[in-house]
């Protein structure tokens, strides 16, 4: 490695490790980021990926008629930043440059694609204007060969190496009894809304998967390209209307129709997946077995400073940020901790448990909407996460809370990793949630009632 590479791989360790905490509006939580590269040295292998910035979130407003042209601009850009990521895992490309350069012209025209379709039923966006230009980002190379041995003979070569260089990686990873107790909850007022509903919905017993996201990407298949798990809603896709969603059935025992949606979590562990040859899972560089969680929990909490109204019908809420690892972590915000250790939660490491600890995955959506909306065209400013102490912004109103948990069984020292556009190596501060409230009026107003009456429903 030169001197200038050395450099930049000890750089990058010791961002790794750099302790950083963010408190999470609504739920409290402090997550801190552990140090998983203590004992590493300098020499840790390196990979590159493909950083673009992320047109999506840069919308503010997109009019009704211009939203199916701009929704499959953006499904476009997600498959192009794909497609370069897998010929540059592969070996393919002619070098950064060109492979950059090339990126470049096709985002070039595509954004041009949702600036026109935007300018034909109002004004151009300026704000996305120079956003085509993407570079490389380097991160440590990914240890799990087995996640290769998956792929081979299933897959192209693409998408074997993809799987082979794409995560985990050993600093992915922390011991969770070297985390000390993070958590911090605000203080509760005197009015606050003390109850819960909580909607029974099964762990996907059915075998509801699809790598579709019917909320950032309607239209298309493989919007996501990685694998979704869900439960409740029986028909959710990416052609899912809001006609759809309310006539189809449920897997919640008491009639909830929303859609709760994850990315899957797999086991490393070389093992051919029955997707191993399709979008989402092994084109995709999503390899291995794929995790039915022991428990999926869905409870809606209250708000620790007064009274929740009812979120709209059909409302859509995305926490997380599945492109966090490039676009950094302002939107992050899944915990990753274990079972006998939850006052102890991590942003951007997987944890490694004890025996007799199951791993979790925690997800506190946004507790505050604007009153109004049941989406914005970013899928974030509709909604808003409480402040440290549970006040909601000005202009926003408390809502039920939603809060999924799921526990996973996974042995100490096992490697695993959440499904992931290639890009974004699997890391797990790219983990998020998906929910689309579809509950009737009736069912919506009872579970506020309980939560403001302190009582907790099912």
């Amino acid at each position: 490695m030169s001197k200038k590479g050395h450099k930049r791989s000890r750089l990058s360790n010791k961002v790794i490790g750099v302790i950083s905490a963010l408190v999470l509006g609504g739920g409290g939580v402090a997550v801190v980021a552990g140090n998983a590269s203590a004992g590493q040295d300098d020499k840790a292998q390196m990979t590159s990926t493909i950083d673009c910035p992320d047109v999506g979130e840069k919308l503010t407003a997109v009019p009704e008629q211009a939203k199916p042209e701009v929704d499959a601009n953006l499904a476009k850009l997600d498959d192009q930043v794909a497609d370069a990521y897998k010929q540059l895992a592969a070996g393919k490309a002619k070098g950064d440059a060109a492979l950059l350069g090339d990126l470049k012209q096709k985002r070039d025209k595509t954004i041009a694609g949702v600036a026109d379709a935007i300018g034909r039923a109002g004004e151009k966006p300026k704000e996305i204007q120079n956003l085509a230009a993407c570079t490389m980002k380097q991160a440590a190379a990914a240890d799990d060969g087995a996640a290769a041995a998956a792929s081979k003979g299933e897959q192209g070569a693409a998408a074997q190496a993809a799987a082979q260089k794409g995560g985990p990686a050993k600093n992915d990873f922390v011991n969770i009894t070297k985390i000390k107790p993070n958590v911090k909850n605000p203080a509760q007022a005197g009015n606050a809304s003390k109850g819960s509903f909580t909607s029974q919905c099964g762990r996907n017993e059915n075998g509801h998967f699809n790598p579709d996201n019917v909320i950032v990407a309607p239209g298309v298949s493989n919007g996501a390209h990685h694998m979704h798990d869900y439960v409740g809603n029986l028909t959710n896709d990416a052609f899912s209307t809001n006609g759809s969603l309310a006539a189809s059935g449920t897997t919640c025992t008491n009639g909830d129709q929303s859609t709760y949606y994850w990315p899957v979590l797999r086991l490393r562990d070389g093992k051919v997946e029955k997707d191993a040859k399709a979008p989402g899972g092994g084109q995709d560089g999503n390899v291995g077995t794929i995790l039915k969680p022991k428990q999926v929990s869905l409870t809606f909490k209250g708000s620790p400073t007064g009274k929740v109204t009812a979120m709209p019908r059909f409302m859509r809420v995305i926490t997380g940020d599945a492109k966090a690892f490039t676009n950094g972590n302002a939107n992050a915000n899944a915990s990753w901790s274990c079972t006998g250790f939850e006052n102890r939660q991590l942003k951007d490491k997987y944890p490694v448990c004890p025996k007799g600890s199951d791993v979790v995955r925690t997800f506190n959506f946004q507790s505050c909407f604007d009153g109004k909306n049941v989406d914005s065209a970013n899928h974030r400013t509709h909604v808003a996460f409480a402040d440290k102490n549970g006040k909601c912004p000005n202009g926003f109103k408390a809502m039920p809370q939603l809060v999924m948990r799921l526990t996973y069984g996974v042995a100490p020292g096992a490697r695993f990793a959440v499904d992931s556009f290639p890009e974004q190596l699997h890391k797990p501060v790219t983990d998020h949630g998906d929910f689309i409230n579809v509950m009737s009026n009736g069912l919506m107003n009872k579970a506020v009632n309980c939560i403001n009456n302190g009582q907790n429903c099912r």
